[in-house]
């Protein structure tokens, strides 16, 4: 639908000469001519609608048209003369040049030809959509959304635009918004001249998600770049509240290859607060509207609608990346209509942090000490960050920020980004892991925690404050200046090893990060974590809710599992939730997770537990482990977690999981476990299923052969082990000179447990503390044939190294020896 546009008498139909074109007119090659934004739009109408993702309709002024407005005015010599003495780091001079630059272009009215053909477009869309139809006027430059800068957000918006003379006076500002204060310095700092960029603005239908949802999504982790994950935000209204932090959003993860063999693997279902949502107002504006407590108690997409996006970020991410010729994860703006109840693609561009970083470097942080916690919120950036706090509420303090402080703001859009850039860290109130904040100081390798609620009430400016964002999701402002060290690690020429380095993994939140070290999989996940840090209540107490005799505890319970009309409910999805977070973090590699194994006293921690609980004399030999899973005061309980595990291997198509019964005293008592889990639909064999068993008391040993009947598999722990052949408590400080486990007594048990496993065709390693901690007992397992060492994080590359090692040592032994 090409438009021939008559300038200056001369008569053109060439594309690069167009004034306007429409989005099916243009494809992602065409960024010099419409820039990053209607570019994608343009590509996606044409290449993807036959896959049925949704485009609303639309048009682009051209880069073209940008740069005949500018010649024609004469606008160029006068822009140059007001920039020559532009000095970008100070704040005063960078707002002065911007204000009088957007006032120039205001002043300068756009030629004829150009009203016309913005006009005569609009009237179009008019009539495919309806008299004065609403519209969305974006800004895309031609240097926008490059895989090396991000323009993105450096010029404006306006939504809810009606009939050509706004349609014009919006464009017009779009034009103006080229030299926003945040656009001058960007460009000025990436190195492009102010008119090596046009501009180009899309003219697109919008969709009424002021009626709905809208969000962000990416088909990458943001946090990790673990590039299995996609993550969906969501909130009510507009989605301009979610992508300048305005509100919480929730947040959805889900797990890429497995949906796309059509299982439903949503990893995560966080909550936001969405306290407000951005709707119409009238005419041609827009305004934020509080959204009543119950709906923001209730997530804004249905499980449904999480998985048809994430499906189209698979679909959008797959196609670019054939499109460039090299892996290309996306960054990706939709929204859903409240009137066609239909989700709609509205921006797409590809991800500019984690695809550019390397893989064969791995960069961590770690406090040294931790101090007291002042307030925590989302985390951004894997790294830690430390300063002074400067409280800045409204830009136009901006000029009061020193280099190296801790920027604490309640949201940060583009007008932020000259002083952004020069924080140590960013704390803010309002926003999720996609909004403004999190993304530029991703970019600009910040830590950064969002979504604290109440930082400019909580810090004080010239605080001292460390910002933690290395610990997983939560990110930790601590007080004062705590020391913290940067440890590098290059995965280069990684040796192979017989033995399987497998890795000891407790916390969902940190799995993608590890999955990035050099290990065969998971040898230890141990569920006692996950129910401490991510459920925190009693498994009997949910079951028994009613029934719950403390008041203050079952008002805690009822405010965690607010939302769940079956209690229950909350620990099957949790568990599933964190399990299903280790499971796809190393797929398809084998995740080994071990059944709870709280003692008595333990359990009796957790909320609404002391009424469920023995009071025992000695709860580490007591009941524990297996004896807890058949037992009638407790059965029910372990039931839901065969639920979790039953959802994870079966629904998420997780199937790696390989489940592990601890402190399983005889055989029989493995028959019984297996025929509870039988009841839930975890049959031995069916899909796959295999059943380890913890190798850690005497008797596991002595009756191997038996154990191996019913068991798929062993793995050795070798603190059990050791305290129950050596008759002592390993948490009595009167005997702890005693516990070692290399003593010879230990040994020879673990040699009879691999001898005789390896007799029975089982396979057998080990996930104690004890190789991690001592190398010499990492060559004793390496020579004794065992399959598998699971090892803490930190010793994972020292001990793969030392293992390697030892092995060649051994085959040139064995030659030796045959010859």
């Amino acid at each position: 639908m090409l438009k021939t546009v008559t300038i200056q008498n001369n008569t053109f139909t060439a594309k690069e000469k167009s004034l306007v074109l429409w989005f099916d007119e243009v494809s992602i090659n065409d960024i010099p001519l419409v820039g990053g934004k209607n570019a994608s739009l343009g590509e996606m109408m044409q290449q993807l609608t036959p896959k049925n993702i949704k485009i609303p309709n639309g048009f682009a002024t051209t880069a073209y048209a940008y740069r005949y407005f500018i010649k024609s005015a004469g606008l160029e010599a006068k822009l140059r003369l007001l920039f020559a003495d532009l000095d970008v780091e100070d704040m005063k001079n960078l707002q002065q040049r911007g204000k009088k630059a957007r006032a120039l272009i205001m002043k300068t009215p756009f030629p004829a030809e150009l009203e016309k053909a913005i006009a005569l477009s609009y009237e179009t869309l008019c009539y495919l959509y309806g008299q004065d139809t609403d519209v969305a006027v974006r800004s895309s430059a031609t240097a926008e959304d490059l895989p090396d800068a991000s323009f993105a957000g450096q010029q404006e918006t306006y939504l809810n635009i009606h009939g050509v003379e706004s349609v014009l006076k919006a464009t017009h500002k779009c034009f103006a918004s080229v030299f926003t204060d945040r656009a001058i310095s960007y460009r000025t700092i990436k190195g492009f001249d102010h008119f090596d960029v046009a501009l180009s603005v899309g003219i697109q239908k919008m969709v009424r998600s002021d009626l709905a949802t809208s969000g962000v999504m990416f088909s990458i982790d943001t946090e990790t770049g673990f590039k299995n994950a996609a993550l969906i935000t969501a909130a009510y209204g507009l989605g301009e509240n979610v992508v300048q932090g305005a509100v919480n959003p929730d947040e959805y993860l889900v797990f890429k290859p497995t949906l796309r063999e059509g299982f439903r693997t949503i990893l995560n279902k966080r909550l936001g607060t969405k306290a407000i949502k951005m709707v119409y107002d009238g005419g041609n504006s827009i305004k934020n509207v509080p959204v009543p407590e119950r709906q923001q108690q209730q997530f804004a997409l249905s499980d449904d609608e999480i998985l048809q996006l994430a499906h189209w970020a698979i679909i959008i991410e797959d196609h670019y990346s054939q499109v460039r010729g090299s892996y290309t994860p996306m960054d990706i703006e939709w929204a859903k209509d409240g009137v066609t109840e239909s989700l709609y693609i509205v921006q797409a561009r590809p991800e500019t942090v984690q695809s550019k970083k390397s893989g064969n470097l791995l960069r961590s942080y770690q406090l040294q000490e931790k101090g007291k916690v002042l307030l925590t919120g989302r985390a951004v950036g894997q790294a830690i960050g430390e300063g002074k706090v400067r409280v800045i509420l409204d830009t136009n303090n901006i000029y009061e920020f020193q280099p190296g402080e801790v920027l604490v703001t309640n949201k940060t859009d583009p007008d932020w980004e000259p002083i952004m850039k020069k924080a140590s860290a960013i704390v803010t109130n309002q926003g999720g892991r996609t909004c403004h904040a999190a993304i530029i100081a991703r970019e600009m390798g910040i830590p950064a925690i969002v979504g604290c609620e109440n930082a400019t009430k909580l810090l004080y400016n010239s605080q001292a404050v460390t910002v933690d964002c290395a610990e997983g999701e939560v990110g930790i402002v601590y007080d004062g200046l705590l020391p913290f060290e940067v440890v590098e690690t290059v995965l280069d020429d990684l040796p192979e090893t017989r033995t399987q380095i497998l890795m000891n993994v407790g916390n969902p939140e940190e799995a993608f990060r590890l999955s990035a070290l050099p290990v065969d999989g998971v040898g230890l996940a141990r569920l006692e974590f996950i129910i401490a840090n991510h459920i925190g209540v009693h498994p009997l107490a949910l079951l028994n809710f009613d029934e719950v005799e403390d008041e203050a505890e079952k008002a805690k319970i009822a405010e965690l599992t607010m939302g769940y009309e079956n209690k229950a409910d909350f620990f099957v999805d949790r568990l599933a939730y964190g399990m299903g977070a280790i499971a796809a973090a190393f797929y398809p590699k084998p995740v080994i997770v071990r059944m709870s194994d709280f003692k008595s006293n333990e359990y009796a921690n957790l909320l609404g537990g002391k009424q469920f609980e023995p009071d025992e004399e000695n709860p580490m030999i007591g009941w524990r482990g297996a004896s807890r899973y058949y037992h009638p005061k407790y059965r029910d309980a372990f039931g839901l977690e065969c639920l979790a595990l039953k959802r994870v291997r079966d629904k998420m198509g997780l199937a790696n999981v390989i489940p592990m019964i601890p402190f399983c005293r005889t055989p029989q008592e493995g028959m019984k476990v297996l025929e509870e889990m039988a009841k839930y639909g975890l049959e031995r064999g069916e899909n796959g299923l295999q059943v380890y068993v913890m190798c850690e008391l005497p008797s596991n040993v002595i009756l191997i052969e038996q154990f191996a009947q019913v068991f798929d598999g062993f793995s050795i722990g070798s603190n059990d082990l050791t305290q129950l052949v050596l008759g002592l408590d390993r948490d009595s400080a009167l005997v702890a000179d005693i516990f070692d486990e290399r003593h010879d007594a230990v040994r020879r048990m673990i040699k009879i447990a691999i001898t005789i496993a390896h007799e029975c065709g089982r396979k057998i390693g080990i996930c104690g503390q004890a190789p991690s901690d001592y190398p010499e007992f990492a060559k004793l397992l390496v020579e004794l044939g065992i399959d598998s060492i699971s090892l803490n994080p930190d010793s994972v590359l020292k001990i793969r190294f030392e293992v390697a090692k030892l092995e060649r040592v051994l085959t040139k032994s064995e030659v030796r020896s045959q010859k």
